[in-house]
């Protein structure tokens, strides 16, 4: 990336009821006064280290270049470390979680990744439980100043992030079954099967989760494509399988959640 760039992001899992946004805005203020925020969002479920990881992926790569900061962290104050990525697009800092690996590959993949560890870097007395504030915060600010990234700490390899578990897709001659990776703020259900799946499925399609008897869809590219109150299967705007419902919320009809899954068939099989 540029050696300068005033572009920071911010993506956590703090809300909006509470100060945790505004001290970490304060922070990046105070040491890069010129740096232009984008928040993300800061309505990740709290400790979904799976939700903030798709939202970062599948919404760094349309930012400025520049500096994201993720904070999903239920192991905070642990032995977890904190760390910044160098990408093609953009640096990323946050927890070693599985947080950030993903949204690291959508920018182009891990150049250098480095532990947080330089004290000078951080805040003079670092909270056991609020290192969006004291640490990925001054962190990141720096890194927008153009400070080089060897000071924040010692280099690692990459391969050493922790990852988390692939999403389970498994495809046969009837059908494909795919586990539920989010469900959006309009109820729509994404997931884990990619978009180039859909051409498998039948014009009419049987959604089966959970055990229960099914559901009939329409496979469609758009929510029009199903009559209002029904369902329907498409390719999302993240390159992924989704389920929607027409005016309506396909997670209350599947009554499904993430890490559950879902089987699409031929209707009637």
């Amino acid at each position: 990336m540029p050696a300068t760039t005033l572009w920071i992001s911010l993506t956590t899992d703090y809300g909006l009821s509470d100060g945790f946004v505004a001290a970490c805005h304060g922070v990046i203020a105070r040491i890069a006064p010129a740096a232009r925020v984008i928040d993300v969002t800061h309505l990740v479920p709290p400790a979904d280290v799976r939700r903030g990881a798709a939202v970062l992926a599948q919404t760094l790569p349309y930012l400025p270049v520049g500096v994201h900061v993720a904070v999903v962290d239920p192991g905070v104050g642990t032995a977890r470390r904190g760390v910044a990525l160098d990408t093609p697009g953009g640096l990323l800092v946050g927890p070693d979680n599985g947080l950030l690996p993903e949204a690291a590959h959508a920018l182009g993949g891990v150049l250098t990744a480095v532990e947080l560890t330089n004290p000078s870097w951080l805040a003079s007395r670092v909270s056991h439980t609020f290192h969006g504030r004291d640490v990925f915060a001054p962190v990141a600010a720096r890194l927008a100043l153009g400070a080089p990234l060897a000071e924040a700490g010692p280099a690692f390899d990459p391969a050493g992030l922790v990852r988390l578990p692939e999403p389970v897709v498994t495809t046969d001659g009837d059908g494909i079954t795919a586990e539920v990776l989010t469900v959006d703020h309009f109820g729509n259900v994404q997931l884990a099967a990619t978009a180039d799946l859909l051409e498998r499925l039948p014009a009419t399609v049987r959604l089966t989760a959970n055990g229960d008897a099914g559901r009939e869809a329409r496979r469609g590219r758009t929510f029009g494509d199903a009559p209002p109150g029904g369902l329907v299967v498409f390719a999302d705007s993240a390159g992924r399988i989704a389920v929607a419902v027409n005016g309506g919320r396909a997670v209350d009809l599947l009554a499904v959640t993430a890490g559950d899954s879902v089987r699409m068939s031929a209707a009637g099989g």
